[in-house]
Protein backbone atom coordinates (compact mmCIF):
# COMPACT_ATOMS: atom_id res chain seq x y z
CA UNK A 1 0.00 0.00 0.00
CA UNK A 2 1.43 3.35 -1.05
CA UNK A 3 0.91 6.83 0.40
CA UNK A 4 -0.96 7.82 -2.78
CA UNK A 5 -3.78 5.42 -1.90
CA UNK A 6 -4.35 6.97 1.55
CA UNK A 7 -3.35 10.65 1.35
CA UNK A 8 -5.67 13.62 1.05
CA UNK A 9 -5.12 14.97 -2.44
CA UNK A 10 -4.83 18.69 -3.21
CA UNK A 11 -4.53 19.69 0.44
CA UNK A 12 -5.75 23.00 1.73
CA UNK A 13 -2.74 25.29 2.10
CA UNK A 14 -1.87 28.74 3.40
CA UNK A 15 0.94 31.05 2.37
CA UNK A 16 3.79 32.11 4.58
CA UNK A 17 2.19 35.58 4.70
CA UNK A 18 -1.14 34.33 6.05
CA UNK A 19 -1.94 35.67 9.53
CA UNK A 20 -2.24 33.09 12.27
CA UNK A 21 -5.82 34.25 12.85
CA UNK A 22 -6.68 33.39 9.23
CA UNK A 23 -4.84 30.05 9.42
CA UNK A 24 -6.71 29.09 12.59
CA UNK A 25 -10.03 30.05 10.99
CA UNK A 26 -9.26 27.83 7.98
CA UNK A 27 -8.40 24.92 10.27
CA UNK A 28 -11.58 25.29 12.28
CA UNK A 29 -13.81 25.82 9.23
CA UNK A 30 -12.34 22.78 7.43
CA UNK A 31 -11.96 20.67 10.62
CA UNK A 32 -8.26 20.02 10.07
CA UNK A 33 -5.28 20.39 12.40
CA UNK A 34 -2.39 20.99 10.00
CA UNK A 35 -1.76 23.15 6.97
CA UNK A 36 1.11 22.93 4.50
CA UNK A 37 2.60 26.39 3.97
CA UNK A 38 3.55 27.47 0.45
CA UNK A 39 5.26 30.52 -0.99
CA UNK A 40 3.82 32.75 -3.73
CA UNK A 41 4.92 30.18 -6.37
CA UNK A 42 3.16 27.32 -4.60
CA UNK A 43 6.39 25.71 -3.38
CA UNK A 44 6.26 24.01 0.02
CA UNK A 45 8.14 26.08 2.60
CA UNK A 46 6.75 24.75 5.88
CA UNK A 47 3.87 23.28 7.83
CA UNK A 48 1.82 24.78 10.64
CA UNK A 49 -0.22 22.87 13.18
CA UNK A 50 -3.11 24.08 15.28
CA UNK A 51 -0.97 23.57 18.39
CA UNK A 52 1.69 25.91 16.93
CA UNK A 53 -0.91 28.65 16.70
CA UNK A 54 -2.28 27.97 20.18
CA UNK A 55 1.25 28.05 21.65
CA UNK A 56 1.86 31.40 19.92
CA UNK A 57 -1.26 32.91 21.50
CA UNK A 58 -0.78 34.82 24.75
CA UNK A 59 -1.58 33.28 28.09
CA UNK A 60 -4.86 34.31 29.77
CA UNK A 61 -2.65 35.52 32.65
CA UNK A 62 -1.18 38.32 30.53
CA UNK A 63 -1.46 41.92 31.71
CA UNK A 64 -2.27 43.15 28.19
CA UNK A 65 -5.77 44.30 27.38
CA UNK A 66 -7.92 42.25 25.01
CA UNK A 67 -7.45 44.91 22.32
CA UNK A 68 -3.67 44.85 22.68
CA UNK A 69 -3.65 41.06 22.52
CA UNK A 70 -5.81 40.99 19.41
CA UNK A 71 -3.65 43.63 17.74
CA UNK A 72 -0.40 41.77 18.48
CA UNK A 73 -1.75 38.36 17.42
CA UNK A 74 -3.22 39.79 14.21
CA UNK A 75 0.29 40.91 13.20
CA UNK A 76 1.80 37.43 13.51
CA UNK A 77 2.12 35.47 10.26
CA UNK A 78 2.38 31.75 9.69
CA UNK A 79 6.03 32.23 8.61
CA UNK A 80 6.93 33.21 12.17
CA UNK A 81 5.62 30.03 13.81
CA UNK A 82 5.66 27.33 11.12
CA UNK A 83 8.02 24.37 11.08
CA UNK A 84 10.47 25.12 8.29
CA UNK A 85 12.45 21.87 8.08
CA UNK A 86 9.56 19.70 7.01
CA UNK A 87 9.68 15.94 6.73
CA UNK A 88 8.04 14.93 3.46
CA UNK A 89 7.29 11.77 1.51
CA UNK A 90 6.49 11.09 -2.12
CA UNK A 91 3.24 9.64 -3.35
CA UNK A 92 4.97 6.31 -4.11
CA UNK A 93 6.39 5.93 -0.58
CA UNK A 94 5.17 2.73 1.12
CA UNK A 95 2.62 3.55 3.81
CA UNK A 96 4.65 1.79 6.50
CA UNK A 97 7.65 4.02 5.71
CA UNK A 98 5.48 7.14 6.16
CA UNK A 99 4.19 5.72 9.47
CA UNK A 100 7.78 5.02 10.58
CA UNK A 101 8.85 8.60 9.79
CA UNK A 102 5.89 10.00 11.74
CA UNK A 103 6.43 7.71 14.74
CA UNK A 104 10.22 8.14 14.87
CA UNK A 105 9.97 11.93 14.65
CA UNK A 106 6.78 12.31 16.72
CA UNK A 107 4.91 14.22 14.03
CA UNK A 108 1.28 13.94 13.00
CA UNK A 109 1.40 14.64 9.26
CA UNK A 110 3.63 14.58 6.21
CA UNK A 111 3.21 16.70 3.10
CA UNK A 112 3.31 14.50 -0.01
CA UNK A 113 5.35 15.53 -3.04
CA UNK A 114 5.43 14.36 -6.65
CA UNK A 115 8.35 15.66 -8.71
CA UNK A 116 8.88 18.34 -6.06
CA UNK A 117 5.28 19.58 -6.21
CA UNK A 118 2.87 19.37 -3.27
CA UNK A 119 0.15 16.87 -4.21
CA UNK A 120 -1.22 15.75 -0.86
CA UNK A 121 -0.89 15.28 2.86
CA UNK A 122 -0.92 12.07 4.89
CA UNK A 123 -1.89 12.25 8.56
CA UNK A 124 -1.86 9.97 11.55
CA UNK A 125 -5.61 9.56 11.10
CA UNK A 126 -5.03 8.21 7.56
CA UNK A 127 -2.52 5.71 9.00
CA UNK A 128 -4.95 4.63 11.72
CA UNK A 129 -7.69 4.06 9.14
CA UNK A 130 -5.35 1.88 7.07
CA UNK A 131 -4.37 -0.03 10.22
CA UNK A 132 -8.04 -0.73 10.99
CA UNK A 133 -8.54 -1.97 7.45
CA UNK A 134 -5.44 -4.18 7.51
CA UNK A 135 -6.71 -5.83 10.69
CA UNK A 136 -10.24 -6.19 9.31
CA UNK A 137 -11.57 -4.25 12.30
CA UNK A 138 -14.52 -2.78 10.40
CA UNK A 139 -15.79 -6.15 9.23
CA UNK A 140 -17.86 -8.46 11.43
CA UNK A 141 -15.94 -11.55 12.37
CA UNK A 142 -13.90 -13.32 14.99
CA UNK A 143 -10.34 -12.36 15.92
CA UNK A 144 -8.02 -15.28 16.55
CA UNK A 145 -4.51 -14.80 17.94
CA UNK A 146 -2.05 -17.69 17.90
CA UNK A 147 1.53 -18.21 19.02
CA UNK A 148 3.17 -20.40 16.37
CA UNK A 149 6.70 -21.63 15.71
CA UNK A 150 8.53 -19.38 13.25
CA UNK A 151 8.99 -21.62 10.27
CA UNK A 152 8.09 -22.37 6.71
CA UNK A 153 4.57 -23.66 6.16
CA UNK A 154 2.98 -22.31 9.34
CA UNK A 155 0.71 -19.75 7.63
CA UNK A 156 -0.73 -22.25 5.14
CA UNK A 157 -1.42 -24.61 8.06
CA UNK A 158 -3.30 -21.84 9.92
CA UNK A 159 -5.37 -20.80 6.89
CA UNK A 160 -6.10 -24.42 5.93
CA UNK A 161 -7.45 -25.09 9.43
CA UNK A 162 -9.70 -22.00 9.19
CA UNK A 163 -10.93 -23.16 5.78
CA UNK A 164 -11.75 -26.64 7.12
CA UNK A 165 -13.87 -24.98 9.81
CA UNK A 166 -15.82 -23.16 7.08
CA UNK A 167 -14.21 -19.82 7.78
CA UNK A 168 -13.01 -17.11 5.44
CA UNK A 169 -9.90 -15.07 6.22
CA UNK A 170 -10.68 -11.34 6.29
CA UNK A 171 -7.28 -10.18 7.54
CA UNK A 172 -4.03 -11.80 8.59
CA UNK A 173 -1.10 -10.17 10.39
CA UNK A 174 2.08 -11.65 11.84
CA UNK A 175 4.73 -10.15 14.05
CA UNK A 176 7.73 -11.36 16.03
CA UNK A 177 7.92 -12.15 19.73
CA UNK A 178 10.50 -11.47 22.39
CA UNK A 179 11.12 -15.21 22.46
CA UNK A 180 13.24 -16.41 19.53
CA UNK A 181 11.60 -18.96 17.29
CA UNK A 182 8.00 -17.85 17.83
CA UNK A 183 5.64 -15.61 15.89
CA UNK A 184 2.24 -14.21 16.75
CA UNK A 185 -0.39 -14.65 14.06
CA UNK A 186 -3.61 -12.65 14.31
CA UNK A 187 -6.39 -13.60 11.93
CA UNK A 188 -9.83 -12.05 11.52
CA UNK A 189 -12.25 -14.59 10.10
CA UNK A 190 -15.90 -14.80 9.21
CA UNK A 191 -18.07 -17.91 9.05
CA UNK A 192 -16.80 -19.57 12.22
CA UNK A 193 -18.28 -19.68 15.70
CA UNK A 194 -16.40 -17.73 18.37
CA UNK A 195 -16.28 -20.82 20.61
Amino acid sequence: MLVASRMTRDPITVTNKTSIDEALKVMRDKKIRRLPVVDEKGKLVGIVAEKDILYASPSPATSLSIHEIHYLVSKLTVAEIMTKNVFTVTDDTPLEEAAKIMADNRIGALPVLHDGELVGIITETDIFKAFLELLGAREPGVRITMKVPDGQGMLPLCTETISKLGGRVLALVTWGRDEPGDRIVTVRVSGVDQK
